[in-house]
């Protein structure tokens, strides 16, 4: 088991973390919770039954955590990691934390000066469906990959998936973009379902990320991702053949086309008496991925965040890196690139990044 403290125990980010400890005992505790509020502390505490604290300097003092979740918003997070990272503590931060590029240059420089051992939980290359698409990516079955359009989440998020699911790290990319702005139903969103049945402004953002031997596009409208009405896509496409949200074609060299589907397999349905879990993700008769975390009944992006504690456990114990701070600025970026190409009108290009370049 691994003990992680939690700081930001009130905010709705810090909620994954909690039910992920409780929903896996076995695997992760909660050992204690940064809430500076006090009454919200007390009640946090009746709720998950676990202590809290006013600072992180009171956390320490009583707790002895594996590692800290810095659980707060990007402009709040740039303290606590550095702090942590004087102390020697290992970090696995929410969200990148930095709202502009000067800002994580000077992160990253610190960060590295101290030897820290940051990670950023960016999820959503854990999702089953990505773990599938990624596995099916890496079989060779696709042949080499030449595109891929991500509709799925904003900016430093839906680049994060381009890069993967191309296969890219840090090289220079030049970017079109442009912005739809049109109108319709409200539909859910981080505050809950809608409250009225209004037309509501959206805006669409378009951009395509040209890396010479590959395309990646970024597409995006605004709770997209929460809406009832607008479906997520991503497709991926090789030499040959390619992944269309759920449907895979291949062409193979003996000529024989094959159409298949990635089929996500759940227990607890019908008469099915094991629980009520997804138990993974198959293609034709091929496991592309199993869930590690069965039979605990979670989400998806439950799984996903649950398989970033997983990784940073196993980082903290001399495994391999996952997504760390330079991972995290490069997608941060190049997110921020599109904002420009959008707002220029013009093909922009980003080069390959400071904190990319090897140290003399």
């Amino acid at each position: 088991m691994v003990k992680f403290g939690l700081i930001g125990g009130a905010g709705f980010r810090a909620q994954y973390f909690l039910r992920i400890a409780r929903a896996l005992p076995d695997r992760f505790q909660v050992s204690g919770m940064v809430v500076r509020d006090e009454a919200k502390g007390r009640q946090m505490e009746t709720e998950w039954g676990t202590s809290s604290y006013r600072t992180l300097d009171e956390l320490l003092a009583k707790e002895t955590p594996d590692f800290v979740v810095v659980a707060v918003s990007g402009s709040g997070a740039s303290e606590y990691l550095l702090k942590l990272a004087e102390l020697g503590m290992p970090v696995l931060a929410e969200t990148p934390p930095a709202s502009a590029l000067n800002e994580l240059e000077a992160l990253l420089d610190r960060a590295a000066s101290l030897n820290a051992r940051i990670q950023v939980a960016e999820q959503y290359q854990f999702h089953p469906v990505q773990q599938a698409r990624l596995a099916l990516i890496r079989s060779g079955k696709l042949g080499r990959i030449t595109e891929t359009t991500v509709s799925i989440s904003h900016m430093y998020h839906g680049v994060s998936l381009i890069r993967r699911m191309l296969g890219k790290s840090f090289e220079a990319v030049k970017i079109k973009a442009m912005r739809f702005e049109s109108e319709w139903v409200q539909g859910p969103t981080r505050s809950g379902p809608p409250q009225a049945d209004q037309m509501v402004p959206m805006q669409r953002d378009l951009a395509w990320l040209d890396f010479g031997d590959a395309l990646g596009i970024y597409d995006f409208t605004k709770d997209q991702h929460r809406s009832w009405i607008r479906s997520n896509h991503l497709s991926v496409r090789g030499e040959r053949g390619e992944i269309f949200d759920l449907r895979v074609l291949l062409q193979p060299e003996d000529r024989i086309p094959r159409q298949l589907e990635l089929k996500r397999v759940n227990k607890g349905e019908y008469e099915n008496q094991e629980g009520y879990f997804l138990q993974g993700i198959l293609c034709g008769e091929e496991w592309l991925y199993t869930n590690p975390f069965v039979p605990a009944r979670l989400y998806d992006d439950e799984i996903a965040i649950a398989a970033c504690l997983q990784q940073m456990a196993d980082y903290i114990a001399g495994g391999p890196a996952f997504y760390g701070l330079e991972e995290a600025a490069q997608d941060c970026y190049l997110g921020w690139m599109i904002e420009q190409a959008i707002q220029t009108g013009e093909t922009v290009t980003a080069s390959k990044p400071r904190w990319a370049q090897p140290a003399e």
